[in-house]
């Protein structure tokens, strides 16, 4: 059992009454299991940005409202128009809704997905616009104008649609640049004090009383004013001058994140975070963009589209803030005998590792986890890498793989004491191949190194034979594989070249689903059809992606990166072992997500 002093550092010093060292919602007493449970408190330290489903359109210039999971996208520039398109966001996909009555670009916008505005723009080279547009959850209303139509002004507004601010932007061509606040009631537009310097392109956060505005063009600014419902005030620059559309997130004018924009010529993925004094930089986005939606708060912030190398992009990035929970993997007990190209079956505290290639010889070495180290049982009965198996610590199926004597159609069971070749054989020798069971019952093979090169072949297992059903809609091998032989996926691999295709397999057929973010093959993949964990694979790779059931979101990276790697486990707790670094390896890394990452402890 692990102790709360191993996994925090810190004894436990009266049991009996306060915790000596814990940190509230960590460690509690679970009275039904008469034991203390500990919380993992996996959180970012700096933050980052992982990926989410793209827009519908690729476009830049939007005006964006709401939150990270619940966001609203209207107007922009296709390139070669002004456009009407609205997108609504519900934290996995975007979906088109209602359009606004005026098709512009560099417009303002104010509210939530269900109670917005977007005010004046841009509507080609023949000017600028004043319209106001309300948005009440079903129907665009057109409202009172603003007093000074421009484009690309900074707004603030996070209520709804009856409170906005909107200051600085410019006119059609380039001039003038404006200054000018204006504060919005929800009937009209009032002039207020200016901002104490002229700019567009700029970005802001925060309400109609307290907002930030920081950076901006032209030139490119690194100037920063904060308003208190009256007045603009001079505080902090950024430490990055740019314009083009600069990314800001944030409830108030105490706290903000700038992301991306342009700067130097350049498109930048710079993201930095305001305290209320101070800017400092942190992790950038992976695409560096400008004039792209953008809308959340300091923690949980959102960018989608814009315009990025080589033209417009759709792409969509979700950021996870310091402090934010967040999965990450750390260092387990290693193998006893370093190898690649092996079988795993589990879970993350209950393992199973068989098979491989120690870079002298394939091996039918079979070793155990029981959470921190590895201990070997019973070998195999034949010794053979690129073999795949699935199934429990107890009860697992190895099958395929190579040998001396060539691709395999070999099967083994494990009972949890040593494995019995079975009699039933798969119908097509193959290696590289996917294999996910529940236990040695019942199993799924599929793909593989056939001949030919690669297969789509799909067999079923009942116990007793292998029955060939409906093939992969792609043919491969070297893929991730997780699931059971009724619901499963089969997650990227090799067609001759290097794939990010997924399939999800239903009981009876294969479907092609969402792919992963990163083409590779060599992966490991754990969980289920909805929910499962990808990671490692071609070249020598530390990508891990998360699978919602609709698509992957890159995450924390592996430690040590490889390919041809052994795994076990869930989505939330994983485990990753062996693979090719280059050269064999031992290292074992566990794989936690605080959403349900919870271990029961002793006290000592």
């Amino acid at each position: 059992m692990s102790t709360y002093k191993k996994e925090v550092g810190t004894a436990v010093q009266n049991a009996a009454g306060t915790l000596s060292g814990v940190v509230e919602g960590q460690l509690w007493y679970d009275s039904t299991a008469a034991s203390f449970k500990y919380q993992y408190p996996n959180t970012t330290t700096v933050g980052a940005w992982s990926t989410g489903n793209n827009l519908n359109t690729a476009k830049q210039a939007m005006g964006t409202v709401g939150s990270q999971t619940a966001a609203l996208v209207a107007a922009g520039d296709l390139g070669p128009a002004a456009t009407t398109q609205v997108e609504s966001y519900d934290g996995t996909s975007w979906t088109e809704i209602t359009d606004i009555t005026t098709a512009r670009y560099n417009v303002g916008a104010a509210g939530i997905q269900t109670s917005a505005l977007i005010f004046s723009g841009a509507i080609g080279g023949v000017g600028t616009v004043a319209n106001t547009e309300s948005w009440n959850g079903s129907a665009w209303t057109e409202l009172n104008d603003v007093n000074q139509a421009r484009q690309a002004g900074g707004s603030a507004g996070r209520t709804d649609n009856t409170s906005a601010l909107f200051f600085g932007g410019v006119g059609p061509g380039g001039g003038p640049v404006f200054a000018n606040t204006e504060s919005w009631n929800g009937t009209s537009w009032t002039e207020v004090n200016d901002l104490n310097t002229a700019r567009y392109y700029s970005g802001s956060n925060g309400t109609q009383t307290s907002a930030l505005n920081y950076g901006g063009d032209t030139p490119q600014k690194a100037v920063t004013e904060s308003w208190n419902g009256t007045s603009w005030t001079e505080v902090a620059d950024l430490n990055t001058a740019r314009g083009g559309g600069i990314g800001g997130a944030g409830v108030d004018n105490t706290s903000a994140l700038a992301y991306g924009g342009e700067s130097g010529g350049s498109f930048v993925g710079n993201t930095e975070l305001y305290n209320g004094s101070t800017w400092t930089e942190t992790t950038d986005l992976s695409t560096a963009r400008e004039l792209f939606a953008n809308t959340g708060t300091q923690t949980a912030a959102l960018a989608a589209g814009g315009n990025a190398a080589p033209g417009l992009t759709s792409a969509t990035e979700e950021w996870l803030g310091p402090g934010q929970p967040v999965g990450a993997w750390s260092t387990g007990g290693s193998l006893n005998t370093a190898r690649y190209a092996l079988g795993g079956a589990g879970t993350q505290t209950t393992a199973l590792a068989f098979g491989g290639n120690t870079g002298g010889g394939r091996v039918g070495v079979t070793e155990s986890y029981d959470g921190s180290s590895w201990t070997e049982v019973n070998d195999l009965n034949t010794a053979r890498d690129y073999l795949n198996g699935d199934g429990t610590q107890t009860s697992a199926i190895a099958a395929g793989g190579e040998t001396p004597g060539g691709r395999q159609t070999a099967t083994e069971t494990w009972n949890g004491t040593s494995w019995t070749t079975s009699p039933a054989t798969l119908n097509s020798a193959r290696y590289s191949l996917g294999v996910i069971s529940a236990d040695n019952t019942a199993a799924l093979a599929f793909g593989g190194d056939g001949p030919p090169p690669t297969t789509a072949f799909t067999e079923l297992y009942n116990g007793t034979t292998w029955t060939e059903v409906n093939d992969l809609n792609t043919s491969r091998s070297y893929m991730g594989a997780c699931g059971d032989s009724t619901a499963g996926l089969s997650v990227a691999g090799y067609t001759g070249i290097d794939t990010a295709v997924t399939e999800s397999w239903n009981g009876t057929s294969w479907t092609e689903v969402g792919d992963v973010n990163t083409a590779r093959y060599g992966l490991a993949a754990e969980g289920t059809q909805t929910l499962s964990l990808a990671f490692a694979g071609t070249p020598f790779s530390v990508l891990t992606e998360e699978w919602n059931g609709v698509s992957w979101s890159e995450t924390n990276d592996l430690s040590t990166g490889r390919q041809i790697i052994g795994g076990a486990g869930t989505q939330s707790a994983a485990l990753a072992f062996g693979g090719f670094t280059p050269g064999a390896t031992a290292a074992t890394e566990e794989w936690n997500n605080p959403s349900n990452t919870v271990r029961t402890i002793s006290t000592s």
